[in-house]
């Protein structure tokens, strides 16, 4: 049954403690000592100037989306929540199998048809557990009175292990879906085109391989990913992508169709002939677990859980900077209309949960000036 939670409180203040390390087991309950009645009447301080709470008491969100003034987010543990007029409300999700319960699993990408004001039809990426095993998949999901359910699958048996599922959604400058899908921890199979982990997959909308991807009767488009979170496209259709590295070394690149961008064999600066090098790397020394990004007027905004930040990548400098701090681990971004939003991931289970967590916030670009 659907949940309706008020609370969309705009303007609230606080600060919000900082992150863990993001290879450490996690679990989706979301439950938050400090959060009760008493607590929650406080009034406390935002740490940015012009920042301003959109929805609160989230639970592990993952995935933005907006379809003129209303938002979607979805909930790694099952949940969509529409954010209108005000109002937050939890909306119910029929799936064919349940959403599983592994660490950094669940329900994660999420985006809505390009008709979807027509058609209410969006496209899921979830994993699930069977008697074959653990796998995620991508689906096609239909509201109706409030209720999404499964319409039909468009691929199946993607590889999901103990970390590493990938789970980014986003439809392409040319009408195409594109997931990502981790290494499901096992290495090995982000350098094997004859499997679907550690690659970035491109289909066309009922689930069919497109005509010109790069390989025969393939849905890779890119491989030799480790566990990529994040895409996006500039206006002259430049793809990008954000990845996590192995403790350190994650890397934002740019993603071109065939390629291979070496996980395990290189990453980081490391290079190897045939292998793409990274546009932005974090190097040996720093760790940005890098998830969802958007890209607006030459810059890249990524979000990073272990960074605990928003990082802007300026692609005429080549320079990087924390645009957002002091709000613990950011999972997705979004731009539009001249303002950034982001949710955060504290109840992640590897985060700091404070009073509300979790959050969806906007700013004004030119705050971040």
């Amino acid at each position: 049954m659907m949940k309706i939670r008020s609370g969309l409180l705009i303007g609230f203040l606080f600060l919000i403690g900082c992150s863990t390390n993001d290879d450490q087991p996690a679990t989706t309950n979301n439950e938050n000592p400090s959060n009760n009645e008493e607590d929650s009447q406080e009034e406390l301080v935002l740490p940015i100037e012009g920042l301003e709470v959109i929805a609160e008491d989230l639970d592990v969100p993952w995935s933005i989306e907006k379809s003129e003034d209303t938002f979607y987010l979805t909930e790694r543990t099952g949940s969509i929540v529409q954010v209108e007029d005000g109002e937050a409300e939890w909306q119910d999700v029929e799936l064919e199998h349940e959403v599983s319960t592994a660490s950094e699993a669940g329900l994660l990408g999420f985006v809505l048809a390009p008709d979807f004001s027509e058609s209410n039809q969006a496209y899921a990426y979830y994993t699930y557990e069977s008697n074959e095993g653990q796998f995620n998949r991508v689906v096609t999901l239909q509201l109706e009175d409030n209720i999404w359910s499964e319409e039909s699958v468009l691929l199946d048996d993607i590889p999901s292990g103990t970390y590493h599922h990938g789970g980014r959604l986003k439809i392409g400058p040319d009408g195409l879906l594109y997931a990502t899908a981790g290494d499901a921890s096992e290495r090995e199979i982000a350098q094997d085109l004859d499997s679907l982990g550690g690659k970035i997959l491109r289909m066309n909308l009922d689930g069919s391989i497109p005509e010109d991807n790069p390989f025969p009767d393939s849905y890779v488009y890119s491989y030799g990913h480790r566990n990529a979170q994040g895409i996006t496209w500039s206006p002259d259709d430049t793809m990008y992508a954000s990845e996590h590295g192995d403790n350190a070394n994650d890397e934002v690149n740019v993603i071109e169709a065939g390629e291979n961008y070496g996980w395990p064999i290189i990453e980081g600066e490391e290079e190897q002939e045939g292998m793409v090098v990274p546009l932005f790397t974090s190097g040996n020394e720093e760790t940005w677990a890098p998830s969802g990004m958007a890209y607006d007027d030459d810059k890249l905004y990524v979000a990073a859980l272990r960074g605990s930040a928003v990082l802007e990548f300026d692609l005429e400098t080549g320079d990087y900077r924390e645009v957002i701090r002091d709000l613990g681990r950011i999972r997705d971004v979004r731009v539009e209309d001249n303002y950034l939003y982001f949710v955060s991931n504290n109840g992640d289970g590897r985060g700091t949960p404070e009073n509300s967590d979790d959050r969806l916030y906007r700013i004004a670009l030119s705050d971040l000036e």
